[in-house]
């Protein structure tokens, strides 16, 4: 069972940054796409970011998508163990939203749209709430 838990988020001035933390356990993760989405007061969980399942270990040359929106802004990153990063820098009020680690048991999709469909990820973390104030 794949066990995904976030952490980092606060409260940050427009212009500063935050990085994001998702400590991930469970078996084949170096296999898994994993991801970043968010869902901000009265509206849909949109994607962040998303990085590609690798073959070998985790960390290891994976591809990565970003949201049109942040990108440029935010980095998404992994290391050897399967942790999931998002640094995120010059915030705006408009990237406030719970933010949500998330993985998908396939490696990877032909298509870069197919990594921004929440409902292909099949498991999900708790969220942690970034408050960005103007």
């Amino acid at each position: 069972q794949v066990q995904l838990v976030e952490s980092g988020g606060g409260l940050v001035q427009a212009g500063g940054s935050l990085r994001l933390s998702c400590a991930a356990s469970g078996a084949g993760l170096n296999s898994f796409i994993m991801g970043w989405f968010r869902q901000g007061p009265g509206l849909e969980r949109e994607f962040v970011a998303a990085m590609s399942g690798s073959g070998f270990h985790c960390g290891s040359g994976e591809r990565q998508y970003y949201a049109e929106s942040v990108n440029g802004r935010f980095a998404i990153s992994k290391d050897d163990t399967c942790a999931l990063y998002l640094q995120m820098n010059d915030l705006k009020p408009e990237d406030t939203a719970v933010y949500y680690c998330a993985a998908d048991r396939t490696r990877g999709y032909s298509t870069p749209t197919s990594y921004t469909d929440a409902r292909r990820y099949d498991y999900w973390g708790q969220g942690t709430q970034v408050t960005v104030s103007s």
